[in-house]
């Protein structure tokens, strides 16, 4: 394999490194940030180390956006249920103790562009049937452990989208009653 780092850098780059590079400057600077240039300039390598590993710019939005899916979502699910806590009070500790600001910037990305919001939308029903399946777990019947997830999950948009952080012992508070409300019959 070809060496396309600058002079005096010895390792290669992979396209997960590539990936990562894109994630985060997806979450600093939003999806005009997701070009060859500027991220072969932020890691310190030329642009042709990029079309070693992504065909085109395309190949590379769809690498970052499976990486998304797989962090936002897939990660997250197993680190919940490998917890040994209660599953739905683990998710939400993590979910919304989490820094959104990758969330925030594929969601914007997915109104200017088809497949991010495919994949938004996907993500979003994926995360939807694992709050529905921890509440019908604890008992809900269907239709209404249905209705309680929706109702979570846009709790959990809102949390993502707004603004400032809130502090950790009210986010606690919050946390405590959105679960108390979640869970009564």
């Amino acid at each position: 394999m070809v060496k396309f780092r600058e002079p005096g850098m010895t390792e290669q780059l992979s396209a997960d490194d590539w990936i990562k590079q894109g994630l985060k400057a997806l979450a600093k600077s939003g999806f005009t940030a997701l070009k060859a240039d500027p991220l072969a300039k932020a890691i310190g390598v030329s642009r042709g180390s990029f079309y070693w590993h992504f065909a085109d710019l395309g190949a590379f939005h769809a690498a970052v956006l499976k990486r998304w899916r797989e962090i936002a979502a897939e990660q997250i699910i197993a680190d919940v249920e490998a917890a040994g806590d209660e599953p739905l009070k683990a998710l939400l500790r993590r979910s919304f103790g989490a820094r959104l600001d990758l969330e925030r910037a594929v969601r914007n990305w997915a109104a200017f562009d088809a497949a991010a919001q495919a994949a938004v939308r996907a993500i979003d029903r994926r995360r939807l049937d694992y709050i529905e399946q921890l509440l019908d777990k604890r008992g809900l019947d269907p239709a209404t452990a249905q209705a309680r997830a929706q109702i979570l999950y846009w709790t959990f948009l809102g949390f993502a989208l707004s603004g400032p952080p809130v502090p950790v012992a009210r986010l606690q508070g919050l946390l405590d009653d959105l679960l108390r409300m979640i869970s009564a019959e």
